[in-house]
């Protein structure tokens, strides 16, 4: 016969299950984003999709920290983060600031010489899938993280956000060229990006810097 404490804890192993497999999803889900965003962007001519693509990338490696976390919050709930978890923090937040600082060049660099995409349907597409598919996950994580009380888990949702509205530049910014066919409105779109990179990249070297701890109950 099961006892409280041993359904309780069942229940609880299915939530972080769940939640590694959220992060297993993320992370392919940002490869292949990644990959199709860099080749279109790149054959495209469009720097915001190209830059888009790498974001993808770094974000695998984010995700591929949260799911080192979630690992070590299983096996000990009050611990502080590992040297992995940390390392994926420092690599993510590196990998920010570079794509910013490269996108900014890019940017003013294409502005200066009036360079503008060959087209923007392909990141309307990219952006309409990523967009639906980081709300669903973002809501996900939310749950996931609200029933185990569990703030990393919720914080991670609200990383899942800023995809969100990464996607959403690349959509205005694709959808404002495909109607109007305002050559820099590309190189413009691009400081979206940057500026949600430069955001991320600051948060993940705090959070490598501080000790957050997990209380799931």
């Amino acid at each position: 016969m099961k006892t409280a404490d041993n359904i309780v804890g069942s229940s609880q192993e299915k939530l972080f299950n769940a939640g590694l497999a959220l992060s297993v999803a993320t992370i392919l889900f940002n490869i292949v984003e990644g990959l199709v965003s860099v080749y279109y962007g790149y054959g495209d001519k469009a720097l915001t999709l190209f830059g888009f693509g790498f974001d993808s990338f770094i974000e695998a490696v984010s995700a591929a920290g949260i799911f080192i976390m979630i690992k070590r919050i299983m096996k000990n709930p009050g611990s502080e983060r590992n040297n992995a978890e940390i390392l994926a923090l420092k690599i993510t937040g590196t990998g920010f600031y570079i794509l910013s600082a490269g996108l900014a060049i890019s940017s003013l660099l294409n502005i200066y010489l009036g360079k503008s995409p060959e087209t923007t349907i392909s990141g309307i597409i990219i952006s309409i899938i990523s967009m639906s598919a980081m709300y669903i996950l973002m809501r996900l994580k939310i749950s996931m993280g609200t029933k185990l009380n569990c703030q990393p888990i919720i914080s991670d949702a609200n990383c899942t956000k800023v995809c969100m509205y990464m996607s959403l530049v690349l959509l205005a910014s694709s959808l404002i060229y495909a109607v109007t066919g305002f050559k820099y409105i590309d190189s413009i779109g691009a400081w979206g990006i940057i500026y949600f990179s430069y955001k991320e990249g600051k948060e993940a070297f705090e959070k490598a810097e501080g000790i957050d701890h997990c209380d799931c109950e």
